[in-house]
Parts: C-alpha cells; sequence; structure tokens
C-alpha cells in the first residue's frame, strides 16, 4: 500500500492550495513551513498562506501558471528540506477553573479524568503554534494530550471572554478578544495576545512553543 501524500488543486483563478496528508501532526506542519518560505522571494507570488494542514498561495496570474506551480508543491513537499528547528518559548499564566474555567468539570466528565488530571495534563503539555487563524492573534496549538481531547459545546456561547484557555477537540487554543466560540474554557490568562500597536501585534508566530503556568487553580 502507497503512503498517503499531499494533493493540490485551485482556489480561484489566482489560488491554489496544497492539503497535506491526514493526520494534523507538527511534522507536516513544519513541511508546510518550509514551502511557504522557498517561495517568499519569488517573482509574482502574492501572499503565502500557512493553514492547519495546508498553505495557500495567490500570485499574479501573469506572472505565474498555477498548474505548473501546483506540481512544483507537490514536488517540493516530497523533497523539501526540514530543519526542525525549534521557535521562541512562551509561557502564559493560566487560571485555571472556577469563574475562570466554567467548563472544567464538564472536560473532566467527559475525558474520564479528575479535574485536578485535567488542569496536570494541560499544564505538563508542551505546544507548538501551528498556524494563527479564526481571530489576529488566535494560535491553534498542537501538542495537546489525547486524554484530553473534548467536543465543543452544543450550543456555542454568545460572548467567549478575551484571555479564555479553551479546548476544542483535539486542540487547545486562547481567544485574543472577547468573541462569539463553543469551545469548552478550562482557564483564563490576563496576557494580550494581539495589539495592533506593537512593534509585533501578534504575541506568537507559527513554530513557536507554549507552555500553560498554573498560577490559580479552583475546583468549586
Amino acid at each position: 500500500m502507497s503512503k498517503p501524500t499531499a494533493h493540490g488543486y485551485w482556489v480561484n483563478e489566482n489560488a491554489v492550495t496544497i492539503q497535506a496528508p491526514a493526520p494534523v501532526s507538527l511534522v507536516h506542519q513544519q513541511r508546510i513551513w518550509a514551502l511557504g518560505a522557498s517561495l517568499q522571494q519569488r517573482s509574482g507570488i502574492t501572499e503565502i498562506v500557512p493553514g492547519m494542514n495546508n498553505l495557500t498561495v495567490q500570485f499574479d496570474e501573469q506572472l505565474v501558471n498555477g498548474a505548473s506551480l501546483i506540481d512544483e508543491l507537490l514536488t517540493g513537499w516530497e523533497c523539501i528540506q526540514v530543519t526542525g528547528q525549534a521557535g521562541r518559548l512562551i509561557e502564559i499564566p493560566v487560571r485555571y477553573g472556577g469563574e475562570h474555567g466554567p467548563d472544567l468539570a464538564e472536560i473532566a466528565a467527559h475525558t474520564g479524568l479528575t479535574p485536578q488530571e485535567v488542569v496536570r495534563l494541560h499544564s505538563d503539555a508542551e505546544y507548538t503554534v501551528f498556524f494563527i487563524g479564526f481571530q489576529p492573534g488566535f494560535a491553534y496549538l498542537g501538542g495537546m494530550p489525547e486524554k484530553l481531547t473534548t467536543p465543543r459545546r452544543a450550543s456555542p456561547r454568545q460572548a467567549v471572554p478575551a484571555g479564555a484557555v479553551a479546548i476544542g477537540g483535539a486542540q487547545t487554543g486562547v481567544y485574543p478578544k472577547t468573541s462569539p466560540g463553543g469551545w469548552q474554557i478550562l482557564g483564563h490568562t490576563d496576557v494580550v495576545l494581539f495589539d495592533p500597536d506593537r512593534e509585533e501585534p501578534s504575541l506568537w508566530m507559527p513554530g513557536d512553543r507554549v507552555k500553560f503556568v498554573i498560577t490559580e487553580v479552583s475546583y468549586a
């Protein structure tokens, strides 16, 4: 049986996407970042958008042939050299449970763990920023322990507060600003994740490593 490989497709007349094979992994994301980086100085490329297990490339159709670009990306997927260089380590202080983590008990009930075990597993892990999306500064983090996988809420909240630390399926993340959302909230941080007035508005970038640091826990 041949191993799964990437495939490419048109998004519109001036954009194509290469989709990595499932499952999502850090190795796949590193290939996507490397492919994107290899196109940075390419004439006719107008935007490079790394996503979750995919890479979208926009181009000037007068300068770049889209079909040839898809072929180039697929060849690059098989051949690209990945350095594996680790990004910055960013520590996020978190108050877990209680009013700050209203879904902690629900996560524990679903996973069969105690609330204490949920907090320990979540804070012991080291995560990697796979990509930024949904909101400016919202990082989709890979590396959450499988035991913590919890479905999104059946009824999303109309307003999830900025700084909410939450779990959605097999991933965890932090809401940069107040917005509707269906992820299960287990904690809160006061760290500002996105500030347009900063030199680098987003606190983190793809490839950065993340640790959640317990500052307070309530199991009430």
